[in-house]
């Protein structure tokens, strides 16, 4: 429950514990830090240390941070082991392919699947019976728009990993409904990120065009005429992890700014 501290701010995740994948930047860094904020001990987790450190650098007290390869079974069930009876669990893990379906290639569809699906099949496994117990729980998949809810050009793999963390979360949303447990998804749009940023410049390079142009280009098809802030959607990741969000289960959350209207 939330509680009225000193200063009067009401914080929405006081006394809650969050375990978060892909914590080290972009959307899972906003996230970790929202929580911190509101109240929650979180355990951060990623693959690379050193944004970890740095992340831990800035946020003390109420932040562990743990290296964690989410592709590796036995790790992901020791690390959610180690952060103890779990309230809320956000798997923020995944990548980002480019290409159709012609140029797509095995290794990049295992690797999407096994990133983006196979880790958030884990976490929940590893986490949800400890929320059974307790008759309590919030589960956050980061999903997108680019899925089952809206084609988007060159992102075969990545749609199809997307419409699959959609279907995971509803039919635990639905496995768990009368237990206490919340199980939903977040579906962003185009996101100003480190992992964005990346793609701008490669797929800049790709089509032999400048990078500005091809910024321009994600921009130009905003119907607010400019991407999304992770702090947006940490904003939605709070909500959906207190108890203000206590009758909403087994959604898709957009927030896209309009993109998929």
């Amino acid at each position: 429950m939330c509680a009225i501290r000193d200063d009067h701010r009401m914080y929405r995740l006081n006394g809650k514990r969050a375990f978060i994948t892909a914590a080290g930047q972009g959307i899972g860094r906003a996230i970790a830090e929202r929580f911190v904020d509101e109240g929650a001990f979180v355990t951060a987790t990623d693959i690379n240390a050193a944004a970890l450190n740095d992340l831990a650098a800035s946020y003390s007290g109420n932040l562990a941070t743990a290296r964690l390869d989410v592709t590796d079974r036995a790790s992901v069930f020791a690390a959610i082991a180690d952060a103890g009876e779990l309230d809320i669990l956000v798997n923020c893990a995944g990548w980002v392919h480019n290409g159709d379906v012609l140029t797509a290639t095995d290794d990049e569809w295992q690797f999407g699947f096994d990133l983006n699906c196979r880790s958030t099949f884990w976490t929940m496994q590893a986490a949800l019976p400890s929320m059974r117990a307790r008759h309590t729980g919030s589960i956050i998949n980061i999903a997108s728009v680019a899925s089952s809810l809206k084609g988007v050009p060159g992102r075969f793999i990545y749609s199809a990993t997307k419409a699959a963390v959609i279907g995971m979360t509803k039919a635990a949303a639905a496995d768990y409904v009368a237990e206490g447990i919340r199980v939903n998804a977040i579906c962003p749009g185009t996101v100003d990120s480190p992992s964005w940023r990346a793609r701008v410049v490669s797929q800049a390079a790709a089509a032999n065009v400048e990078e500005d142009e091809m910024r321009a280009s994600f921009v130009g098809r905003q119907p607010m005429g400019r991407v999304g802030t992770t702090a947006e959607i940490a904003q939605l990741a709070v909500y959906l992890a207190s108890d203000e969000s206590s009758f909403t289960t087994g959604q898709a959350h957009v927030i896209d700014g309009g993109w998929n209207m």
